[in-house]
């Protein structure tokens, strides 16, 4: 499942018409039939694809009043689409990479001598420093229930919610009907 996230992103592109609905969302949101029109498809056609768009999470949708607008999330398709190049790369991420010395001070500020968490950093770099050192123990290729999760991440913080969701959000892992699995480091912000 680690890499299947990667390979679900490249099917899924993978489709003429899919690309021509990512072009599109480029130039900004449209409803669905403004592009159904564009593409000189049905509605039901273009509701097929942007469903299977919005479930790799580079489509998202916004309702004004009676209208659904779709917006590209064009962060999350440059991190999918540029995934694939990065894999092995050491330099990849730099805008994330920090020193040992850095990851020392974070989990000295935030982690008390029990080794629990005092607080969540507000700061993205600090709160992957600390998601990077909750992920300690979990093992790669490992498939995870929600309950076992939730029970190693109350070692650390009672929230386990708020770090769970952290987790998919900054890529650490990836969440399958109920089952969590760590993601393959390159796919990680933190370096």
């Amino acid at each position: 499942m680690q890499l299947n996230r990667l390979v679900n992103f490249h099917k899924t592109v993978g489709d003429k018409t899919r690309l021509r609905i990512v072009g599109l969302l480029k130039e900004g949101p449209l409803h669905g039939q403004a592009i159904a029109g564009k593409l000189g498809l049905t509605p039901p056609t273009i509701s097929h694809h942007l469903t299977k768009l919005k479930e790799i999470d580079i489509v998202y949708q916004r309702r004004d009043k009676n209208t659904i607008y779709y917006h590209l999330n064009e962060r999350k398709l440059n991190l999918l689409a540029g995934a694939i190049t990065r894999l092995g790369d050491e330099e990849m991420n730099t805008e994330f990479q920090v020193t040992d010395e850095e990851k020392h001070k974070v989990l000295s500020n935030f982690m008390d001598s029990d080794g629990k968490l005092k607080s969540i950093p507000a700061q993205l770099k600090k709160r992957l420093i600390i998601l990077e050192h909750i992920l300690q123990g979990l093992e790669p290729g490992e498939t995870y229930s929600e309950l076992k999760i939730n029970e190693h991440i109350k070692k650390y913080h009672e929230d386990y919610a708020t770090i769970r969701r952290e987790f998919i959000m900054h890529h650490f892992m990836t969440r399958d009907k109920g089952y969590y699995e760590l993601n393959p480091r390159e796919l990680w912000l933190i370096q």
